[in-house]
Protein backbone atom coordinates (compact mmCIF):
# COMPACT_ATOMS: atom_id res chain seq x y z
CA UNK A 1 0.00 0.00 0.00
CA UNK A 2 2.54 2.61 1.17
CA UNK A 3 5.91 2.10 0.96
CA UNK A 4 9.09 4.13 2.91
CA UNK A 5 12.58 3.39 1.60
CA UNK A 6 15.74 5.41 3.23
CA UNK A 7 14.07 8.30 4.10
CA UNK A 8 15.81 10.81 5.85
CA UNK A 9 15.04 14.58 7.72
CA UNK A 10 17.32 17.12 8.76
CA UNK A 11 16.57 20.77 9.59
CA UNK A 12 20.59 22.37 9.19
CA UNK A 13 22.71 20.50 11.53
CA UNK A 14 19.22 18.63 13.57
CA UNK A 15 18.55 15.23 12.54
CA UNK A 16 14.48 14.27 12.80
CA UNK A 17 14.79 10.79 11.37
CA UNK A 18 17.56 9.09 9.06
CA UNK A 19 17.21 5.82 6.71
CA UNK A 20 13.85 5.08 7.47
CA UNK A 21 12.31 1.91 5.45
CA UNK A 22 8.35 0.91 6.59
CA UNK A 23 6.00 -0.87 4.25
CA UNK A 24 1.93 -0.13 5.08
CA UNK A 25 -0.02 -2.71 4.79
CA UNK A 26 -3.71 -3.15 3.45
CA UNK A 27 -6.08 -3.18 6.17
CA UNK A 28 -3.51 -2.68 9.28
CA UNK A 29 -4.42 0.70 10.97
CA UNK A 30 -1.02 2.42 12.12
CA UNK A 31 -0.98 4.72 15.48
CA UNK A 32 1.48 7.32 14.74
CA UNK A 33 3.33 8.50 18.06
CA UNK A 34 5.86 10.76 19.78
CA UNK A 35 6.75 13.54 21.41
CA UNK A 36 5.43 16.99 20.54
CA UNK A 37 8.80 18.04 18.20
CA UNK A 38 10.16 14.51 17.37
CA UNK A 39 8.89 14.55 13.96
CA UNK A 40 5.59 12.66 13.43
CA UNK A 41 3.82 15.80 12.27
CA UNK A 42 6.37 16.30 9.33
CA UNK A 43 6.32 12.64 8.79
CA UNK A 44 2.34 12.27 8.11
CA UNK A 45 3.46 15.83 5.92
CA UNK A 46 5.46 13.63 3.78
CA UNK A 47 2.55 11.15 3.75
CA UNK A 48 0.25 13.59 2.53
CA UNK A 49 2.17 15.12 -0.07
CA UNK A 50 2.73 18.51 1.93
CA UNK A 51 6.48 18.16 2.35
CA UNK A 52 9.31 16.99 0.95
CA UNK A 53 12.23 14.56 2.62
CA UNK A 54 15.37 15.52 2.63
CA UNK A 55 16.35 12.46 1.00
CA UNK A 56 14.49 8.92 0.26
CA UNK A 57 10.90 8.06 -1.51
CA UNK A 58 7.44 7.41 -0.49
CA UNK A 59 5.09 5.66 -2.83
CA UNK A 60 1.73 4.65 -2.50
CA UNK A 61 0.42 2.05 -4.93
CA UNK A 62 -0.78 3.25 -8.24
CA UNK A 63 -4.56 3.62 -8.53
CA UNK A 64 -5.60 3.75 -4.73
CA UNK A 65 -8.16 6.87 -3.00
CA UNK A 66 -5.96 8.35 -0.43
CA UNK A 67 -8.28 10.12 1.81
CA UNK A 68 -6.40 13.43 4.01
CA UNK A 69 -8.55 14.65 6.76
CA UNK A 70 -7.47 18.47 6.32
CA UNK A 71 -7.75 21.36 8.76
CA UNK A 72 -8.35 24.44 6.69
CA UNK A 73 -11.66 25.69 8.41
CA UNK A 74 -12.50 28.70 5.97
CA UNK A 75 -11.73 26.43 2.43
CA UNK A 76 -15.57 25.65 2.15
CA UNK A 77 -17.60 28.24 3.79
CA UNK A 78 -19.20 29.50 0.59
CA UNK A 79 -20.74 25.56 1.10
CA UNK A 80 -23.45 23.75 2.34
CA UNK A 81 -22.60 21.06 5.14
CA UNK A 82 -23.95 18.33 3.01
CA UNK A 83 -22.34 19.26 0.21
CA UNK A 84 -19.09 19.39 1.71
CA UNK A 85 -19.10 15.92 3.14
CA UNK A 86 -20.18 15.15 -0.02
CA UNK A 87 -16.75 16.55 -1.72
CA UNK A 88 -14.99 14.18 -0.17
CA UNK A 89 -15.48 11.56 -2.91
CA UNK A 90 -14.51 14.01 -5.98
CA UNK A 91 -15.32 11.84 -8.84
CA UNK A 92 -18.92 11.13 -7.50
CA UNK A 93 -19.18 14.90 -6.59
CA UNK A 94 -18.36 15.65 -10.32
CA UNK A 95 -20.64 13.00 -11.53
CA UNK A 96 -23.25 14.97 -9.37
CA UNK A 97 -22.72 18.27 -10.48
CA UNK A 98 -22.82 17.64 -14.62
CA UNK A 99 -26.15 15.91 -14.01
CA UNK A 100 -27.66 18.28 -12.24
CA UNK A 101 -26.57 21.12 -14.52
CA UNK A 102 -27.89 18.96 -17.53
CA UNK A 103 -31.17 17.83 -15.37
CA UNK A 104 -31.20 21.58 -15.15
CA UNK A 105 -31.34 22.73 -19.19
CA UNK A 106 -34.75 23.46 -20.52
CA UNK A 107 -33.69 21.34 -23.63
CA UNK A 108 -31.53 18.43 -24.00
CA UNK A 109 -29.77 17.76 -27.31
CA UNK A 110 -28.81 13.96 -28.11
CA UNK A 111 -25.51 14.33 -27.15
CA UNK A 112 -26.75 15.38 -23.74
CA UNK A 113 -29.47 12.55 -23.72
CA UNK A 114 -26.67 9.84 -24.10
CA UNK A 115 -24.14 11.95 -21.85
CA UNK A 116 -27.21 11.36 -19.16
CA UNK A 117 -27.05 8.38 -19.49
CA UNK A 118 -23.46 7.61 -18.91
CA UNK A 119 -23.55 9.80 -15.89
CA UNK A 120 -26.47 7.41 -14.46
CA UNK A 121 -24.57 4.78 -15.21
CA UNK A 122 -21.53 6.28 -13.10
CA UNK A 123 -23.82 7.35 -10.70
CA UNK A 124 -25.11 4.31 -9.68
CA UNK A 125 -21.69 2.38 -9.97
CA UNK A 126 -20.48 4.84 -6.88
CA UNK A 127 -23.39 4.33 -4.84
CA UNK A 128 -25.04 8.03 -5.50
CA UNK A 129 -28.79 7.05 -4.62
CA UNK A 130 -27.09 6.23 -1.23
CA UNK A 131 -24.92 9.11 -1.07
CA UNK A 132 -26.91 11.65 0.52
CA UNK A 133 -28.12 9.65 3.14
CA UNK A 134 -25.28 7.91 3.90
CA UNK A 135 -23.13 11.68 4.06
CA UNK A 136 -26.19 12.80 6.69
CA UNK A 137 -25.52 9.49 8.99
CA UNK A 138 -21.71 10.71 8.97
CA UNK A 139 -22.73 14.08 10.18
CA UNK A 140 -25.35 12.66 12.62
CA UNK A 141 -22.87 10.53 14.04
CA UNK A 142 -20.08 13.43 14.33
CA UNK A 143 -23.09 15.07 16.32
CA UNK A 144 -24.12 17.90 13.57
CA UNK A 145 -28.30 17.31 13.67
CA UNK A 146 -30.40 17.67 10.44
CA UNK A 147 -31.31 20.79 10.69
CA UNK A 148 -27.68 22.26 10.22
CA UNK A 149 -27.01 19.94 6.90
CA UNK A 150 -28.11 22.68 4.58
CA UNK A 151 -26.43 25.22 6.68
CA UNK A 152 -23.62 26.99 4.77
CA UNK A 153 -20.01 26.07 6.26
CA UNK A 154 -19.20 29.63 7.55
CA UNK A 155 -21.85 29.23 9.95
CA UNK A 156 -20.23 26.68 11.84
CA UNK A 157 -17.74 26.90 14.57
CA UNK A 158 -14.53 26.16 14.66
CA UNK A 159 -15.08 22.72 16.57
CA UNK A 160 -17.82 22.11 14.72
CA UNK A 161 -16.20 22.74 11.07
CA UNK A 162 -13.49 20.09 11.92
CA UNK A 163 -16.13 17.37 12.39
CA UNK A 164 -17.69 18.19 9.10
CA UNK A 165 -13.95 17.80 7.39
CA UNK A 166 -13.49 14.64 9.57
CA UNK A 167 -16.95 13.17 8.11
CA UNK A 168 -15.71 14.62 4.51
CA UNK A 169 -12.98 12.07 4.50
CA UNK A 170 -14.63 9.29 6.02
CA UNK A 171 -17.41 9.85 3.44
CA UNK A 172 -15.27 8.88 0.40
CA UNK A 173 -14.06 5.61 1.55
CA UNK A 174 -10.67 6.27 0.90
CA UNK A 175 -8.30 2.79 0.29
CA UNK A 176 -5.96 5.02 2.82
CA UNK A 177 -7.09 7.30 5.54
CA UNK A 178 -4.62 9.96 6.81
CA UNK A 179 -5.81 11.49 9.97
CA UNK A 180 -4.03 13.96 12.32
CA UNK A 181 -5.68 14.01 15.59
CA UNK A 182 -9.02 13.43 14.39
CA UNK A 183 -10.35 13.47 17.79
CA UNK A 184 -9.37 16.47 18.11
CA UNK A 185 -13.14 18.47 19.31
CA UNK A 186 -15.05 15.72 19.97
CA UNK A 187 -16.58 14.64 23.15
CA UNK A 188 -16.78 10.59 24.35
CA UNK A 189 -20.17 9.92 22.59
CA UNK A 190 -18.57 11.01 19.01
CA UNK A 191 -15.14 9.70 19.97
CA UNK A 192 -17.00 6.41 20.89
CA UNK A 193 -18.66 6.48 17.37
CA UNK A 194 -15.68 7.13 15.37
CA UNK A 195 -13.56 4.62 16.84
CA UNK A 196 -16.75 2.35 16.18
CA UNK A 197 -16.55 3.50 12.23
CA UNK A 198 -13.05 3.45 11.92
CA UNK A 199 -13.14 -0.72 13.32
CA UNK A 200 -15.48 -0.90 9.97
CA UNK A 201 -13.57 0.59 7.96
CA UNK A 202 -11.76 -1.98 5.39
CA UNK A 203 -8.93 0.74 4.41
CA UNK A 204 -5.16 1.60 5.57
CA UNK A 205 -5.08 3.91 8.44
CA UNK A 206 -1.91 5.97 9.50
CA UNK A 207 -3.07 8.58 12.54
CA UNK A 208 -1.96 10.44 14.84
CA UNK A 209 -3.66 10.94 18.11
CA UNK A 210 -2.83 11.78 21.44
CA UNK A 211 -5.49 9.87 23.09
CA UNK A 212 -4.31 6.58 24.39
CA UNK A 213 -8.00 4.74 24.63
CA UNK A 214 -8.53 5.44 21.23
CA UNK A 215 -5.03 4.17 20.26
CA UNK A 216 -5.43 0.95 21.97
CA UNK A 217 -9.02 0.54 20.60
CA UNK A 218 -8.56 1.41 16.88
CA UNK A 219 -4.46 0.63 16.24
CA UNK A 220 -3.02 -2.90 15.39
CA UNK A 221 0.25 -1.13 15.02
CA UNK A 222 2.58 1.83 16.50
CA UNK A 223 5.02 3.71 14.27
CA UNK A 224 7.01 5.57 17.01
CA UNK A 225 8.94 8.43 15.89
CA UNK A 226 12.03 8.43 18.71
CA UNK A 227 15.51 8.49 18.82
CA UNK A 228 16.03 9.96 15.20
CA UNK A 229 14.36 7.15 13.94
CA UNK A 230 10.75 5.82 13.10
CA UNK A 231 9.98 2.10 14.22
CA UNK A 232 7.04 -0.41 13.70
CA UNK A 233 5.45 -2.15 16.14
CA UNK A 234 2.61 -4.83 15.95
CA UNK A 235 -0.06 -4.47 18.31
CA UNK A 236 -1.53 -1.33 20.25
CA UNK A 237 -0.47 1.08 22.44
CA UNK A 238 0.04 -0.03 25.74
CA UNK A 239 1.59 -3.18 23.70
CA UNK A 240 3.74 -0.94 22.39
CA UNK A 241 4.20 0.57 25.91
CA UNK A 242 5.77 -2.61 27.46
CA UNK A 243 7.46 -4.44 24.25
CA UNK A 244 9.17 -1.13 23.66
CA UNK A 245 10.61 0.02 27.46
CA UNK A 246 11.61 -3.98 28.12
CA UNK A 247 13.48 -4.08 24.24
CA UNK A 248 15.36 -0.91 25.58
CA UNK A 249 15.80 -2.43 29.32
CA UNK A 250 17.40 -5.73 27.69
CA UNK A 251 19.41 -3.28 25.48
CA UNK A 252 21.06 -1.16 28.13
CA UNK A 253 22.14 -4.66 30.14
CA UNK A 254 22.97 -6.41 27.12
CA UNK A 255 25.33 -3.37 26.78
CA UNK A 256 26.32 -3.27 30.39
CA UNK A 257 27.26 -6.58 30.09
CA UNK A 258 29.63 -6.58 27.57
CA UNK A 259 31.23 -3.50 28.98
CA UNK A 260 32.10 -5.35 31.89
CA UNK A 261 33.30 -8.55 30.03
CA UNK A 262 35.68 -5.62 28.00
CA UNK A 263 36.95 -4.31 31.04
CA UNK A 264 38.02 -7.77 32.33
CA UNK A 265 39.69 -8.10 29.14
CA UNK A 266 41.54 -5.17 28.91
CA UNK A 267 42.39 -5.62 32.44
CA UNK A 268 44.37 -8.94 31.34
CA UNK A 269 45.59 -7.55 28.07
CA UNK A 270 47.25 -4.66 29.73
CA UNK A 271 48.30 -7.08 32.97
CA UNK A 272 50.01 -9.80 30.85
CA UNK A 273 50.97 -8.33 27.05
CA UNK A 274 54.39 -7.63 27.91
CA UNK A 275 54.56 -11.58 29.57
CA UNK A 276 56.04 -13.42 26.84
CA UNK A 277 54.46 -16.60 28.41
CA UNK A 278 50.91 -15.20 28.12
CA UNK A 279 51.49 -13.09 25.23
CA UNK A 280 49.51 -15.08 23.31
CA UNK A 281 46.61 -15.00 25.40
CA UNK A 282 46.66 -11.44 25.49
CA UNK A 283 46.43 -11.07 21.99
CA UNK A 284 43.34 -13.67 22.06
CA UNK A 285 41.67 -11.43 24.50
CA UNK A 286 42.27 -8.07 22.48
CA UNK A 287 40.79 -9.91 19.72
CA UNK A 288 37.87 -10.82 21.81
CA UNK A 289 37.24 -7.08 22.79
CA UNK A 290 37.31 -6.24 19.09
CA UNK A 291 34.31 -8.50 18.09
CA UNK A 292 32.41 -7.22 21.02
CA UNK A 293 29.56 -4.68 20.10
CA UNK A 294 28.21 -2.32 22.22
CA UNK A 295 25.01 -1.39 20.85
CA UNK A 296 24.35 2.82 20.07
CA UNK A 297 21.29 4.01 22.50
CA UNK A 298 20.33 6.91 21.19
CA UNK A 299 18.86 9.91 23.78
CA UNK A 300 14.82 9.35 23.43
CA UNK A 301 12.93 12.67 22.64
CA UNK A 302 10.49 11.59 24.95
CA UNK A 303 10.73 13.00 28.49
CA UNK A 304 7.70 12.54 31.31
CA UNK A 305 6.59 15.66 33.65
CA UNK A 306 6.89 15.01 37.12
CA UNK A 307 3.18 15.86 38.59
CA UNK A 308 2.69 14.80 42.20
CA UNK A 309 -0.11 17.72 43.53
CA UNK A 310 -0.08 18.45 47.32
CA UNK A 311 -2.35 19.96 49.38
CA UNK A 312 -1.35 23.06 52.20
CA UNK A 313 -4.32 21.63 54.47
CA UNK A 314 -6.86 19.05 54.64
CA UNK A 315 -10.55 19.09 53.34
CA UNK A 316 -13.11 18.83 55.33
CA UNK A 317 -16.71 16.63 53.86
CA UNK A 318 -18.27 20.06 52.12
CA UNK A 319 -16.55 20.98 49.27
CA UNK A 320 -19.08 22.85 47.03
CA UNK A 321 -22.55 23.22 46.74
CA UNK A 322 -24.63 24.59 43.73
CA UNK A 323 -28.27 25.68 44.26
CA UNK A 324 -30.66 25.81 41.62
CA UNK A 325 -28.39 27.42 38.93
CA UNK A 326 -29.37 29.23 35.97
CA UNK A 327 -27.37 30.35 33.92
CA UNK A 328 -28.45 31.60 30.03
CA UNK A 329 -26.45 33.35 26.83
CA UNK A 330 -29.47 35.55 25.33
CA UNK A 331 -31.69 33.12 24.22
CA UNK A 332 -29.79 30.17 25.10
CA UNK A 333 -30.61 28.36 28.09
CA UNK A 334 -26.90 26.37 28.74
CA UNK A 335 -28.26 25.84 32.86
CA UNK A 336 -31.30 25.24 33.79
CA UNK A 337 -31.89 24.16 37.93
CA UNK A 338 -28.85 22.51 38.08
CA UNK A 339 -28.33 21.00 42.22
CA UNK A 340 -25.28 19.59 42.84
CA UNK A 341 -23.39 18.21 46.16
CA UNK A 342 -19.50 17.29 45.99
CA UNK A 343 -17.82 15.85 48.69
CA UNK A 344 -13.89 15.18 50.27
CA UNK A 345 -12.13 13.03 48.31
CA UNK A 346 -14.54 12.63 45.21
CA UNK A 347 -13.25 13.04 41.73
CA UNK A 348 -15.87 13.97 39.68
CA UNK A 349 -15.99 13.79 35.55
CA UNK A 350 -18.48 16.01 33.87
CA UNK A 351 -19.50 15.16 30.76
CA UNK A 352 -21.67 15.85 27.90
CA UNK A 353 -21.90 17.01 24.18
CA UNK A 354 -19.74 19.58 22.73
CA UNK A 355 -21.91 23.14 23.88
CA UNK A 356 -24.26 21.57 26.24
CA UNK A 357 -22.68 23.57 29.20
CA UNK A 358 -19.55 22.11 31.11
CA UNK A 359 -17.23 24.73 30.53
CA UNK A 360 -20.21 27.53 31.98
CA UNK A 361 -20.74 24.93 35.20
CA UNK A 362 -16.96 25.11 36.24
CA UNK A 363 -16.61 28.39 35.28
CA UNK A 364 -19.85 29.66 37.16
CA UNK A 365 -18.97 26.82 40.09
CA UNK A 366 -15.44 29.34 40.19
CA UNK A 367 -16.99 32.60 40.13
CA UNK A 368 -16.13 33.56 37.09
CA UNK A 369 -19.40 33.80 35.52
CA UNK A 370 -21.88 35.19 37.75
CA UNK A 371 -25.23 33.05 37.69
CA UNK A 372 -28.52 34.45 36.52
CA UNK A 373 -29.88 32.44 39.59
CA UNK A 374 -29.28 30.08 42.46
CA UNK A 375 -26.03 30.02 44.56
CA UNK A 376 -22.41 28.52 44.85
CA UNK A 377 -21.46 27.90 48.22
CA UNK A 378 -18.02 26.47 49.10
CA UNK A 379 -16.77 24.22 52.02
CA UNK A 380 -14.87 26.23 54.84
CA UNK A 381 -11.75 23.87 54.19
CA UNK A 382 -12.03 24.28 50.65
CA UNK A 383 -9.11 25.47 48.59
CA UNK A 384 -10.33 25.36 44.85
CA UNK A 385 -7.11 25.89 42.12
CA UNK A 386 -8.37 26.10 38.07
CA UNK A 387 -7.26 24.71 35.22
CA UNK A 388 -9.09 26.95 32.75
CA UNK A 389 -9.82 25.79 29.18
CA UNK A 390 -8.73 28.98 27.22
CA UNK A 391 -4.94 29.18 28.41
CA UNK A 392 -4.87 32.85 26.51
CA UNK A 393 -7.67 34.09 29.26
CA UNK A 394 -5.50 33.04 31.92
CA UNK A 395 -1.41 33.60 30.98
CA UNK A 396 -0.83 37.21 29.29
CA UNK A 397 1.63 37.00 26.51
CA UNK A 398 3.87 40.63 27.77
CA UNK A 399 5.29 38.16 30.60
CA UNK A 400 7.88 35.51 31.43
CA UNK A 401 7.21 31.77 32.26
CA UNK A 402 9.10 32.44 35.75
CA UNK A 403 7.22 35.58 36.41
CA UNK A 404 3.96 34.74 35.72
CA UNK A 405 4.51 31.61 38.15
CA UNK A 406 6.24 33.68 40.80
CA UNK A 407 2.61 36.20 40.51
CA UNK A 408 0.86 33.56 42.18
CA UNK A 409 2.89 32.86 45.33
CA UNK A 410 5.33 36.32 45.86
CA UNK A 411 6.90 35.03 48.77
CA UNK A 412 8.33 31.75 47.02
CA UNK A 413 11.88 31.64 46.62
CA UNK A 414 13.71 30.72 43.68
CA UNK A 415 14.11 27.52 44.49
CA UNK A 416 10.63 25.95 45.00
CA UNK A 417 9.32 27.83 41.61
CA UNK A 418 13.13 26.44 39.46
CA UNK A 419 11.95 22.97 40.99
CA UNK A 420 8.46 23.06 39.92
CA UNK A 421 9.01 24.35 36.46
CA UNK A 422 11.87 22.23 36.36
CA UNK A 423 9.22 19.06 36.97
CA UNK A 424 7.48 20.80 34.16
CA UNK A 425 10.43 20.59 31.94
CA UNK A 426 11.07 24.25 31.97
CA UNK A 427 14.55 24.01 32.73
CA UNK A 428 17.53 26.55 32.89
CA UNK A 429 16.90 29.16 30.79
CA UNK A 430 13.79 28.35 29.55
CA UNK A 431 12.24 29.97 33.08
CA UNK A 432 12.52 33.15 31.44
CA UNK A 433 10.80 32.71 28.16
CA UNK A 434 8.44 34.73 26.89
CA UNK A 435 4.85 33.51 27.45
CA UNK A 436 3.70 35.25 23.85
CA UNK A 437 5.64 32.39 22.09
CA UNK A 438 4.64 28.98 24.19
CA UNK A 439 3.62 26.10 22.79
CA UNK A 440 0.29 24.61 23.53
CA UNK A 441 1.72 21.98 25.24
CA UNK A 442 4.22 24.55 27.51
CA UNK A 443 1.68 26.50 28.77
CA UNK A 444 -0.98 23.72 29.43
CA UNK A 445 2.48 22.42 31.68
CA UNK A 446 3.33 25.79 32.90
CA UNK A 447 -1.09 25.92 34.15
CA UNK A 448 -0.10 22.37 35.82
CA UNK A 449 2.93 24.42 37.68
CA UNK A 450 0.19 26.70 39.28
CA UNK A 451 -1.80 23.98 40.54
CA UNK A 452 1.12 22.49 42.32
CA UNK A 453 2.81 26.12 43.64
CA UNK A 454 -0.54 26.73 45.31
CA UNK A 455 -1.38 23.50 46.23
CA UNK A 456 -5.03 23.48 46.83
CA UNK A 457 -7.03 20.72 48.38
CA UNK A 458 -9.27 21.02 45.60
CA UNK A 459 -8.22 20.88 41.51
CA UNK A 460 -10.77 22.02 39.13
CA UNK A 461 -9.38 21.14 35.57
CA UNK A 462 -11.17 21.94 32.36
CA UNK A 463 -9.93 20.09 29.17
CA UNK A 464 -6.46 19.59 30.46
CA UNK A 465 -5.29 17.17 27.95
CA UNK A 466 -6.44 19.31 24.80
CA UNK A 467 -2.13 20.08 24.16
CA UNK A 468 -0.52 17.61 26.18
CA UNK A 469 1.62 13.99 24.51
CA UNK A 470 1.35 11.23 25.85
CA UNK A 471 3.31 10.91 28.34
CA UNK A 472 2.19 14.19 29.81
CA UNK A 473 -1.55 13.16 29.98
CA UNK A 474 0.07 9.83 31.22
CA UNK A 475 1.20 11.86 33.92
CA UNK A 476 -1.51 14.10 34.65
CA UNK A 477 -3.53 11.19 34.95
CA UNK A 478 -1.45 9.11 37.48
CA UNK A 479 -1.22 12.51 39.73
CA UNK A 480 -5.09 12.92 39.72
CA UNK A 481 -5.83 9.18 40.07
CA UNK A 482 -3.27 9.31 43.49
CA UNK A 483 -4.58 13.03 44.86
CA UNK A 484 -6.05 12.52 48.28
CA UNK A 485 -8.14 16.02 47.64
CA UNK A 486 -11.25 16.49 45.57
CA UNK A 487 -10.91 16.22 41.91
CA UNK A 488 -13.90 18.25 39.33
CA UNK A 489 -12.98 17.33 35.76
CA UNK A 490 -14.05 17.96 32.08
CA UNK A 491 -12.24 16.15 29.56
CA UNK A 492 -13.02 13.98 26.40
CA UNK A 493 -9.91 11.58 27.05
CA UNK A 494 -11.54 8.24 27.51
CA UNK A 495 -8.66 7.22 29.46
CA UNK A 496 -8.41 9.51 31.69
CA UNK A 497 -12.03 9.56 32.62
CA UNK A 498 -12.14 5.75 32.77
CA UNK A 499 -8.67 5.90 35.81
CA UNK A 500 -9.58 9.06 37.59
CA UNK A 501 -12.96 9.35 37.75
CA UNK A 502 -15.22 7.75 40.78
CA UNK A 503 -18.57 9.59 39.72
CA UNK A 504 -19.78 10.74 36.82
CA UNK A 505 -22.05 14.14 36.09
CA UNK A 506 -23.60 14.00 32.66
CA UNK A 507 -25.06 17.03 31.58
CA UNK A 508 -27.80 16.39 29.00
CA UNK A 509 -30.66 18.50 27.09
CA UNK A 510 -33.11 16.89 29.24
CA UNK A 511 -31.35 17.78 32.49
CA UNK A 512 -28.64 15.92 35.02
CA UNK A 513 -27.05 12.77 35.09
CA UNK A 514 -25.37 12.49 38.44
CA UNK A 515 -24.61 8.70 39.09
CA UNK A 516 -21.93 7.57 42.18
CA UNK A 517 -19.50 5.06 40.00
CA UNK A 518 -17.02 4.45 37.50
CA UNK A 519 -16.94 5.61 33.81
CA UNK A 520 -16.97 2.18 32.93
CA UNK A 521 -19.87 1.02 35.34
CA UNK A 522 -22.00 4.31 33.91
CA UNK A 523 -21.26 3.20 30.10
CA UNK A 524 -23.02 0.07 31.42
CA UNK A 525 -26.25 1.31 32.81
CA UNK A 526 -26.70 4.71 31.31
CA UNK A 527 -29.22 3.85 28.76
CA UNK A 528 -31.48 3.32 31.40
CA UNK A 529 -30.58 6.53 33.37
CA UNK A 530 -30.93 8.49 29.81
CA UNK A 531 -34.90 6.67 29.70
CA UNK A 532 -35.26 7.30 33.51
Amino acid sequence: MIRVKDLSVSFGGRILFENVNLSFDEGNRYGLIGANGSGKSTFMKILVGDFEQSTGTVTIQPGLRVGVLRQDHYQYDDCRVLDTVLMGHPELWEVMQERERLYSLPEMSEEEGMRVGELESAFADMDGYSAEYFAAELLEGLGIPVEKHNDLMSSMIGGFKLRVLLAQVLFGRPDVLLLDEPTNHLDLDTIRWLESFLLQHKGTMVIISHDRHFLNTVCTHMVDVDYQQISMFAGNYDFFVAASTLAREQLVAENAKNQEKIAELREFVARFSANKSKAKQATSRQKQIDKIEIQEIRPSSRVSPYIKFTSKQPLGKQVVALESIHKSFGDLNVLKDVNLEIHGGEKVAVIGVNGIGKTTLLNTMMGQLDPDGGSVTWGQSAEPTYFTQDHHDTIPRDTTVYEWLRSFDDQADQQTLRSILGRMLFSKDEVHKSTEVLSGGETARLMIAKMLLQQGNVLVLDEPTNHLDLESIDALTQALAAFDGTVIFVSHARQLVTDVANRIIELTPNGVIDFSGTYDEYLEKRESLLGA
